[in-house]
């Protein structure tokens, strides 16, 4: 008799993780329970989330009949993300870390770990995705000779391939994602089911995990220190008010700005001098850009042949996890870089972030927003149809 398939999957203590690691049990995978410390963050109560989950996640282990183990990247996620957060909003960008924490911690150092440590076959998640093969891989190791595409997950509110789109193909050659093709309340009612109350009555973890529920100025100045710049109009070029730092602002949010009649957004920083450039009302055309650029891609399964072949390629956008997708034409640039064209303006595309690409159900890959085209308030019509911004953007 052939001896069962070993699959690690990472818990986290939530319901998915756990209703990920029934399924696997429940399709006669052997199953070990592995909870990853990367952050132990203290809550409004004084209590150490990172305790709190691990209980949690053992609890599920326990119920499921799975042993249970535990890892710690403490050190690892400091190093490979949470000191390039800090830098980059040094620099003056709005660094992702749910997607750093993906890339260089849970589908590496995790993945690894649970490979190695633990002889696994694979590895499975709670993530709301898909992949292009199932678990064939498992039993034959040829399955992925022509690589795996991330795909949505069938739950279009819960869709996570955002968080994973820096994921390699290495990674994803490896990985599971047994709630993918479940909704969300599917998943609560098999948690339920299955005797994983504990699971599905706790709350979802929302935000940064490294900052919990705590006002991020205040935790930001822990690390950063405070200094005292000017609030510019982008209107005429005038001082406004005074901030304490550039990196305790992100482009779209209010300034809070006193003395004003109408709230103040912030639509530029320059992390050189300390100055964030700021607009009145939530619609200032200065908030609105319909052009960018960034790094280099990644695409997760390989670069679009349509795009290396003609240099240009039509898809979806989106640069937050919450937005719905945007049409846009990307135009393959120099060093693996695109610039992307939006079918129409948004709202404060905001540098450091990640440009991610759809085409139809597959997510394609990503890439860091370097710099914006000029905003709706900065075109004038003239250059607008001549090109004219075009040409003096790209030489910068």
């Amino acid at each position: 008799m052939a001896k069962a398939k070993h699959i690690v999957c990472a818990m986290s203590g939530g319901v998915d993780s756990s209703v990920a690691a029934w399924i696997s049990k429940s399709k006669g995978f052997r199953v070990t329970g592995l909870f990853m410390r990367n952050w132990d963050v203290l809550d409004e109560t004084g209590v150490c989330t990172a305790d709190r989950d691990c209980e949690d996640a053992q609890n599920a282990c326990e119920i499921l009949k799975i042993p249970f183990h535990q890892v710690n990247f403490v050190q690892e996620y400091w190093h490979d993300v949470f000191s390039k957060f800090l830098r980059q909003y040094q620099q003056g960008f709005t660094p992702n870390p749910d997607i750093l924490c993906n890339k260089y911690i849970k589908f590496d150092k995790f993945l690894d770990h649970a490979m190695t440590k633990f002889d696994a076959d694979g590895l499975a998640t709670g993530h709301y995705a898909q992949r292009s093969i199932g678990e064939q891989f498992l039993y034959d190791k040829d399955s992925a000779s022509k690589g795996v595409k991330l795909l949505k997950a069938a739950d279009s509110w819960k869709d996570q391939t955002f968080f994973l789109s820096q994921i390699t193909q290495n990674a994803l050659g490896k990985t599971l994602f047994p709630v993918g093709h479940l909704t969300k309340d599917v998943v609560k009612r098999i948690a339920h089911e299955v005797g994983l109350k504990r699971a599905a009555q706790r709350k979802e973890s929302m935000g940064i995990c490294f900052i919990g529920r705590r006002h991020f100025p205040t935790f930001i100045k822990e690390y950063l220190e405070p200094k005292q710049g000017s609030f510019i109009s982008v209107e005429d070029n005038k001082t406004v008010g005074e901030h304490q730092g550039h990196f305790l602002f992100t482009l779209g949010q209010g300034a809070n700005i006193g003395g004003m009649k109408e709230r103040w957004f912030v639509v530029d920083k320059d992390a050189e001098n300390n100055t964030v450039f700021v607009a009145p009302t939530t619609h200032h055309p200065a908030l609105f850009h319909e052009t960018l650029m960034t790094g280099p891609v990644h695409w997760i399964h390989q670069p679009p042949r349509e795009l290396l072949e003609d240099q240009m390629m039509d898809c979806d956008f989106r640069f937050q996890h919450v937005h719905g997708l945007t049409k846009c034409t990307l135009t393959l640039s120099s060093m693996g870089s695109v610039i992307v064209s939006l079918s129409k303006p948004m709202r404060a595309l905001t540098p450091g972030q990640y440009a991610v690409f759809y085409l139809g159900d597959e997510c394609l890959g990503s890439a860091v927003i370097m710099k914006r085209g000029p905003s709706l308030y900065e075109m004038n019509w003239k250059k607008y149809q001549s090109g004219e911004w075009k040409t003096e953007w790209l030489s910068s």
